[in-house]
């Protein structure tokens, strides 16, 4: 009930309602520029045709326009439907190569891989007197300044176990 009483207070007066929005002015272009205002009117004086082209309608486009068809297919509907019965297997965490997602095989020269970085630093740090920052930038053809930074501002991490207080330490195997 509640539907109808809508479309009939909706459709009152539609007539009217529709020749009064045929009337109404329409909005206007945007305003020119004065200079391009002057110009425009001198073109359109000096050649009145260009009026009379711009406001012909090109049958011929017209007719062309109309046997345009356009038939466009869903492009879901080519995917095959994968089977619901089967999951993702879990990603397996990465434990030795962590590093070696990225294959780089070419490195130019004055760079170097995480890999490298991370083995260099291992090695400074276990043995400071035969890896040194001299001999790590002659190995690996780096700058010397560029090895002193490296080895004082990047250090790799050191896991330690530390007893809880007030018990003892309990020892691993």
């Amino acid at each position: 009930m509640g539907a109808e009483v809508a479309r009939t207070v909706r459709n009152f007066n539609l007539e009217n309602q529709a020749e009064w929005e045929i009337s109404r002015m329409k909005p206007s272009p945007t305003p020119r520029h004065p200079f391009t205002k002057n110009l425009l009117r001198e073109q359109m004086s000096s050649h009145p045709e260009i009026k009379g082209e711009i406001d012909r309608k090109d049958d011929k486009l017209l007719s062309l326009l109309k046997d345009v068809y356009v038939d466009s297919q869903d492009p879901v509907s080519s995917l095959q439907v994968k089977d619901a019965g089967t999951c993702q297997k879990p990603k397996e965490l990465l434990k030795d190569h962590q590093f070696d997602m990225v294959n780089v095989k070419n490195i130019p020269k004055g760079k170097i891989s995480i890999v490298v970085v991370l083995t260099l630093l291992n090695n400074h740090k276990l043995y400071p007197d035969t890896w040194t920052a001299k001999k790590i930038a002659v190995e690996y053809h780096l700058e010397q300044q560029d090895v002193n930074s490296l080895l004082k501002y990047f250090v790799t991490f050191e896991v330690k176990n530390l007893p809880p207080k007030g018990k003892k330490a309990i020892r691993s195997k």
